[in-house]
C-alpha cells in the first residue's frame, strides 16, 4: 500500500530539498498528494517545483505556493539568490494550482482522515497556518514527519549548533505545531549532520535522467554556493523514514521551543516522556541512507503517477 503525502518545501536555495522531491517521486512506495512551498518566493519555489515534477514525468501532481512570511513577520527571510539557475529557463511560463497551500493541506487531510502524512522541510508556517484555522487536522493527519531542530543529545552532539534555520525562521510556528496533539517525528540535525553527499555523487546523477540532470545543475549550483564538495542531506533523509524507519533509533518525548523576538532565538529543547507526541531521532545508519537514496534516485521507479 502506498502512503499517500503532502510534502511542504522552500525548495530552491539548499539542494536538500530537490533531492527530496526527486527521492518521492523515484519512490513507488510514495503518493504525492501535493507539494506545498513555503517561506520567501513561494511563486519561485512553486515554479522550480512543478517543473521538477514534469522532469520526473509526474505532470499530475498538484503544486500550491503558500505563505511567503514568518507567521508573526518579526524575522527576515533568507533566500540564497540561485534559486531556479539552471533548472527554470528566462521567460519560462510555468503554471501550478491557484489554491492556496493551506487551504490545500486543511481540504485534503479532512477529506482523508488517518491517510495523508504531512512532510515539512522547511519553516512550519504552512503547517501551523492550517493547525490554527482548522485545529481537527492535528487529530486527523496520519503523521507529521518534520526536518528540523536539534536536541543536541545524539554522537558528537558538542559539534552541533544549538538551533536550527527552519525552527529559528518561524519560531512561533514551530511552538503551535510542536504544541498540537499531531503525531510526530522531528528528523533534526542530530542525525542530518550525519548524512552527506558529494561532488562523486553528482557525477552520478548527470545525464542519467532528466529529473537528475537537473538535481546535479542545482548540487553544483550549491557547492560554488558554500564553498563545499559535500554537503547535508536534511529533507532526503526526512522522506527516506517512508520507506524504511529502520534508519532511524528515536526516543519518545514532548518539544518545547524557546524564543524571544531576537533573531536567530528558536531553541528546540527535549523532554524524556513515553507519553509525549514526538518522536526525535537521535542515531541514523548513514552508509544505509546513502545506499537507498542514490539507488532510488538512478533506479527506482519512473511509472508515470496519476
Amino acid at each position: 500500500m502506498t502512503k499517500k503525502v503532502i510534502i511542504d518545501t522552500d525548495i530552491g536555495s539548499d539542494i536538500d530539498d530537490a533531492m527530496a522531491l526527486a527521492l518521492a517521486i523515484k519512490s513507488f512506495e510514495i503518493e504525492i498528494k501535493g507539494i506545498t512551498t513555503v517561506y520567501g518566493d513561494v511563486d519561485l519555489r512553486a515554479r522550480l517545483a512543478k517543473k521538477l515534477l514534469d522532469l520526473g514525468d509526474c505532470p499530475n501532481i498538484g503544486v500550491y505556493a503558500g505563505i511567503e512570511k514568518p507567521l508573526l513577520r518579526e524575522r527576515d527571510v533568507w533566500m540564497a539568490g540561485h534559486e531556479g539557475d539552471g533548472v527554470l529557463d528566462e521567460g519560462e511560463i510555468i503554471s501550478y494550482e491557484s489554491q492556496h497551500a493551506v487551504d490545500f493541506i486543511i481540504d485534503t487531510i479532512m477529506n482523508a482522515p488517518g491517510e495523508v502524512t504531512l512532510i515539512p522541510i522547511g519553516p512550519l508556517t504552512n503547517i501551523a497556518t492550517a493547525i490554527i484555522r482548522e485545529p481537527r487536522i492535528a487529530d486527523n493527519v496520519k503523521e507529521i514527519i518534520l526536518m528540523g531542530g536539534v536536541t543536541r543529545l545524539s554522537k558528537d552532539s558538542l559539534h552541533l549548533p544549538i538551533t536550527e534555520h527552519n525552527i529559528h525562521s518561524d519560531p512561533e510556528a514551530a511552538s503551535v505545531v510542536f504544541n498540537s496533539s499531531a503525531a510526530i517525528t522531528m528528523v533534526g540535525v542530530d542525525v542530518t549532520h550525519q548524512v552527506t553527499i558529494g561532488r562523486e555523487h553528482q557525477r552520478q546523477l548527470e545525464n542519467s535522467t532528466p529529473l537528475n540532470n537537473a538535481i546535479a545543475k542545482q548540487m553544483e549550483k550549491w557547492f560554488d554556493f558554500i564553498e563545499e564538495d559535500i554537503t547535508l542531506m536534511h529533507d532526503p533523509l526526512t522522506v527516506s523514514l517512508l520507506l524504511d524507519r529502520n534508519l532511524v533509533k528515536t526516543a519518545k518525548g514532548t518539544i518545547s521551543v524557546i524564543y524571544d523576538h531576537r533573531h536567530p532565538t528558536g531553541q528546540t529543547l527535549f523532554t524524556l516522556d513515553q507519553a509525549g507526541n514526538v518522536e526525535v531521532c537521535l542515531e541514523v545508519e548513514s552508509e544505509q541512507f546513502l545506499n537507498l537514496l542514490m539507488h532510488k534516485l538512478l533506479d527506482g521507479n519512473n511509472q508515470k503517477r496519476r
